[in-house]
Parts: C-alpha cells; sequence; structure tokens
C-alpha cells in the first residue's frame, strides 16, 4: 500500500464516521492537493498524504491539548511514526502558529515540530483554505468568512485566523501564481 492509500485509510477510519462533514472537507482538500501535480511534481503525494492527514486531530480519540494540529502531528509522530516532512505540516498547516499562541502551546509546537519548506506549507495552506466544510472549493475570502461566522468573533478560532489572514492570503496568492505560470 503506498503512503496517498494508507493516509486516506486512516483519516477516513478516523473521521468518516466521528466527524463526516471534517471527513467531507478532508476529501477535499486532498483533491486539491492532487490537482497541484503540474507545479508540484514528485512532492504531489507527499502534499496529499498531508492534506488527507491534516484535521485527524480533531478525531474524538485523539483530542488531547484541544489543538488539532499539534494533536494530530503527535499522534502520526508517536503511533504511526510518520515521515517528520508529513508531521510537519500537519503540525504547521494554516499558518497554525497564530493558534498555538492564543492557546498557550507555542512552545510544544515549534520545539516539537520545526517548520517545513515553503512551497509545501503554502501549497497545504492553499487546499485547506480553498475547500469549505463541505468539500467543495471556495474562494480563500469566501473561507475566512465561513470560518469567523462558524466560531464568532470572540471565539479564539476567528482570533488566530485574523491574526493568521496575512500569512494565509500570501499562501494563497503563491501557489496561485505558480500555476498560472505553471512552474
Amino acid at each position: 500500500m503506498g503512503q496517498v492509500e494508507w493516509a486516506h485509510g486512516l483519516a477516513k477510519d478516523l473521521l468518516a464516521t466521528a466527524l463526516p462533514r471534517r471527513w467531507a472537507h478532508t476529501q477535499g482538500v486532498a483533491a486539491r492537493a492532487m490537482s497541484l501535480a503540474p507545479i508540484l511534481g514528485d512532492e504531489t503525494d507527499t502534499l496529499t498524504v498531508a492534506a488527507y492527514l491534516h484535521d485527524i486531530g480533531y478525531a474524538p480519540n485523539l483530542v488531547d491539548t484541544g489543538f488539532h494540529p499539534l494533536d494530530g502531528a503527535r499522534y502520526l509522530r508517536d503511533v504511526h511514526q510518520a515521515d517528520d516532512t508529513i508531521c510537519r505540516l500537519v503540525a504547521h498547516h494554516s499558518c497554525a502558529v497564530n493558534e498555538a499562541l492564543e492557546r498557550s502551546l507555542f512552545d510544544e509546537l515549534t520545539v516539537e515540530f520545526d517548520e517545513e519548506q515553503p512551497v509545501l506549507v503554502q501549497a497545504l495552506t492553499y487546499c485547506d483554505m480553498t475547500t469549505g466544510p463541505d468539500g467543495v472549493h471556495l474562494d480563500v475570502t469566501e473561507r475566512l468568512a465561513e470560518i469567523h461566522s462558524r466560531y464568532g468573533p470572540e471565539h479564539l478560532v476567528s482570533r488566530s485566523i485574523t491574526a493568521s489572514t496575512p500569512c494565509i492570503l500570501a499562501a494563497v496568492r503563491e501557489i496561485e501564481r505558480l500555476m498560472a505560470v505553471g512552474a
């Protein structure tokens, strides 16, 4: 079994029944990842694996800190001895450092998981932040508005997304630029 198939199966096992909407989002994010093959080449499978696994930290049986990037990355590292690149992408997806600050988990996140190469981090952010909760493609501004609407203005996720918006927009714009030039 290849890594993409393994990641699909693991994410499905953890999310499909317990969190079906999150599973729909995850499948949409993975589809977006596969669509980036023209610019990622050999890195497409790595991104697709991370896309399938980026939200497993929401699975009820994995929640430890309540911060899904960290919970998911720890699970992948500690239980599955997953590749370091995958763990780092999951840990840092969609500018997670800002939510880590809000949750007082910055040190844990940054000490346990180094940042990954920028193009893969940007690509995963692009995939996540242009896919709605039901797995359909959304413009990044629609996605940001959806998150704010779902959580409300005072929730720490909304505050984190506000702080992360410049990072998210820059990542999305860079991947769109690369897609436009075909490189």
